[in-house]
């Protein structure tokens, strides 16, 4: 896997993935940018939620279940002192479907959380990370 980041101008980059995809990133007016693009630790936030998903998805939709809508919304807190590195991450699933069984949500939430999720499993080394969910029906 590869990565490309390329300084634009002020405090803007764009990065590059191995896949062919960008994004911008910026940083904040008062470090000395323009507020154009989203923040690099905003970035790591936005891994962990779709590395999750797409486990907690997939394990459903392999144990026969019929999801139709998965969002997930994620807190953090940073340290205070550089590295300000995450130390509490919080994961909240909502997700919809016919007849969704609690228990195939809850297991499906573990085993991302415990085995599959890369990003997850990389951040726990630094940060406590909790996961709940709602199960919503059509």
């Amino acid at each position: 896997m590869k990565a490309r980041i390329k300084w634009l101008d002020h405090m803007s980059f764009v990065g590059e993935s191995g896949s062919g995809h960008s994004l911008v990133m910026d940083s904040a007016p008062e470090d000395g940018g323009r507020n154009l693009g989203i923040r690099p630790m905003e970035t790591v936030l936005l891994g962990l939620g779709g590395c999750t998903a797409i486990d907690v998805v997939m394990i459903l939709q392999k144990a026969r279940q019929q999801i139709e809508d998965c969002e997930v919304e994620i807190s953090a807190e940073r340290a205070t002192e550089i590295p300000k590195v995450f130390t509490k991450i919080h994961v909240h699933y909502l997700l919809k479907g016919k007849n969704l069984s609690d228990k195939h949500v809850q297991r499906a939430v573990s085993l991302s959380a415990e085995k599959y999720c890369s990003v997850s499993r990389m951040l726990e080394k630094s940060a406590q990370i909790t996961h709940d969910y709602e199960v919503l029906e059509e």
